[in-house]
């Protein structure tokens, strides 16, 4: 077997995935917001001006496809580089042939860097100098969110472009494509229902490689015939929810969580409940957080949704999962269906900036401790009143430093139980007789 024969069997043993991948911008599916008429990507790429990019998106919806792409349309001597099985110094290799090709050639080399995020901050660094002096063009893919696992002194030297999953009318076309090109499976005479076709395209969420294995799965269980969404459904393996638990969509989901939960939305937050259950979220976790929000956002408006809170968690702690998810739930419809204030988080932080302006302002010595006789002679604990003397528990004399005389840290909102809160403090203030103050 020839050389060109083997690379022809290769193309055959590939998965269909692979062997779909589009070669020129015409045959690309989705991306509208990037490769439309008149966008800008799709123009660097046709005019051969393609600087250096971060593709930034969810597995699936491209990335590779567009660098692939971006080689077949350009001029330059282009690069694939894995960031999985190849390291710096492989880079120092690349970049001395990219210096000869552009001395020699008058040519410039894309280095296509897959799973870029792979490489620390410090190993990205060896990509830096090189891109500077415009050795080569850099072109990284990831899945992460460049922000936080990109050098940022690289990233401020690359346009960012964020690929979205695709739609299921653009995942359709591409299982259509399959089925009559000759590259994939043309050549078998397969056709599918209209339902398993809708079927594939709406469960691979967004994830084009996800629907051509599990189409090409389907159809090496038939000699020939039409492939049913039966079929489908039991050649698709249970994808893994993309949530990274160190990543981007972490923070993407534990956010809509606690602002679903925020917005008194209990439909949302338990959705989004179980989107981190089902991904492998930390049980302790989200119970951490509901303790920490009971706290921030309903406050005093439900003083009871601590207390459940924290019961949530000794549950999850002391029966753990599956059944936490009940516990959890209960906690999460609670908090959602409570009053909701933030006054209790607003008061400390308001207190904390005055402390932090104002330094150590002198205690009053009215509510100075006064053990011993000297501090007593010194006035300490002088002109103390006690309040549960008073008939109502309420003395006229003041608690915060002199300077501070008469400042409100804590206001409490008309929300639930924090307006009988706020209504008994007001009692108290017009007990209180300034003329009496101490």
């Amino acid at each position: 077997m020839d050389l060109f024969e083997q690379s022809a069997q290769h193309a055959l043993d590939a998965p269909l995935a692979e062997r779909m991948r589009p070669r020129t911008l015409a045959e690309v599916v989705g991306q509208p917001q990037l490769l439309a008429e008149g966008k800008l990507l799709r123009r660097l790429i046709e005019n051969d001006q393609i600087t250096s990019a971060i593709l930034w998106g969810p597995p699936g919806t491209g990335k590779t496809t567009l660098a692939q792409v971006i080689a077949n349309s350009t001029r330059s001597l282009f690069v694939s580089f894995s960031a999985v099985l190849q390291g710096v110094k492989d880079v120092r290799e690349i970049v001395a042939r990219a210096r000869e090709e552009k001395g020699y050639h008058g040519r410039k080399t894309l280095l296509f860097v897959d799973e870029i995020h792979r490489f620390n901050k410090a190993q990205q660094d060896a990509f830096l100098p090189h891109v500077e002096r415009g050795d080569i063009i850099l072109i990284g893919a990831t899945t992460e969110n460049p922000s936080f696992e990109i050098n940022a002194a690289l990233l401020s030297r690359s346009r960012v472009f964020v690929l979205e999953p695709l739609q299921p009318a653009d995942i359709r076309q591409l299982l259509e494509r399959a089925l009559s090109d000759p590259r994939a499976l043309g050549e078998r005479k397969l056709s599918a229902t209209d339902e398993a076709l809708d079927f594939l395209a709406e469960t691979a969420d967004g994830d084009a490689r996800v629907a051509l294995n599990t189409l090409e799965v389907a159809a090496l269980s038939l000699q020939k015939g039409c492939i049913t969404k039966e079929g489908l459904a039991e050649s698709l393996q249970k994808k893994p929810l993309l949530y990274d638990k160190g990543g981007d969509e972490h923070y993407n989901v534990i956010s809509a969580f606690i602002k679903s939960l925020r917005g008194s939305d209990p439909d949302a937050a338990l959705y989004w409940l179980a989107r981190m259950l089902e991904a492998g979220e930390d049980p302790l976790f989200i119970a951490r957080r509901l303790v920490i929000f009971a706290s921030e956002d309903v406050g005093n408006a439900d003083p009871r949704g601590l207390q459940i809170a924290v019961a949530a968690m000794q549950a999850v702690h002391f029966v753990g999962l599956p059944e936490g998810r009940i516990n959890l739930a209960q906690a999460v419809t609670y908090l959602a269906g409570a009053p909701k204030s933030n006054a209790s988080y607003a008061g400390i932080d308001a207190a904390l900036a005055e402390v932090r302006k104002s330094g150590a302002l002198a205690v009053p010595l009215h509510i100075r401790n006064a053990p011993t006789r000297l501090m007593k002679d010194l006035g300490y604990g002088r002109g103390y009143r006690y309040a549960h003397d008073a008939p109502q528990g309420v003395v006229a004399q003041t608690h915060l430093p002199e300077e501070l005389r008469g400042r409100n840290f804590y206001r409490p909102t008309d929300q639930g139980y924090e307006k009988t809160i706020g209504e008994r403090l007001r009692y108290w203030e017009n007990l209180r007789s300034p003329s009496d103050e101490k």
